[in-house]
């Protein structure tokens, strides 16, 4: 071989091992790319992940994944819709309140809370708001479900069941509570309530105001 021959040959083995060397190092800067993208998504992911359990702990289920999801429609706007609403609180729980050690106070309250919420989130409702042994829910907002009058009634009927189950456990503790429930349906103006610092997602109208006033009215 000739000089000249060795000295082409060597010149293309180095600039395929330049070349060699390019591709290598643009494989690793693209793999360190996809590693960065695949790194940013789980944090995005974990992000909402997180964002979804807090929103969870202060609106309903569906409402929260609404928010998380964005789209089109702002979920916490202003809007009207027809809507089955039910009240309910404990009979006799004032008088209870005024005698009873707050310990004493506090578990019966995160007992029912507890046992409430379970058929809540089971049929589907939105939890307006506690107020101590009341509680507001509605149906048909903010995700639209089939027949939310039966849903609310079924609701409210296993809500009666549980908590003559309660109210039993209760008495041989000497504590007399009961469960009073309104049910009304009707239009209702919805979406946020609040200010910067504090947001609750409520329902104004009178078809809320029905279903306290038949609350009220109802006996244990």
């Amino acid at each position: 071989m000739s000089a000249t021959t060795r000295t082409r040959t060597e010149l293309a083995e180095a600039r395929e091992k330049k070349r060699l060397r390019e591709q290598e190092v643009r494989h690793l800067q693209e793999l360190a790319e996809w590693n960065r993208t695949l790194e940013r998504r789980v944090q995005e992911q974990v992000a909402q992940v997180e964002q979804l359990g807090r929103l969870k702990r202060f609106f309903s289920p569906q409402l929260a994944e609404l928010i998380v999801a964005g789209g089109a429609d702002d979920p916490l706007r202003t809007h009207r819709r027809l809507v089955t609403v039910v009240f309910l609180d404990l009979r006799g729980f004032t008088a209870f309140a005024e005698t009873a050690e707050p310990e004493e106070l506090m578990d019966v309250l995160r007992e029912y809370h507890a046992a409430m919420g379970r058929l809540i989130l089971a049929h589907e409702g939105t939890l307006e708001r506690f107020t101590g042994d009341g509680m507001m829910v509605f149906f048909n907002d903010p995700v639209e479900v089939p027949d939310p009058a039966e849903r609310a009634v079924r609701m409210a009927v296993a809500m009666r069941d549980t908590v003559t189950d309660l109210a039993a456990r209760w008495r041989r503790r000497g504590w007399d509570l009961g469960l009073g429930v309104g049910v009304a349906q009707g239009y209702a103006t919805i979406g946020a309530i609040g200010f910067e610092g504090r947001w609750d997602y409520g329902a104004i109208g009178t078809v809320t105001n029905l279903a306290a006033r038949l609350c009220s009215e109802a006996r244990g």
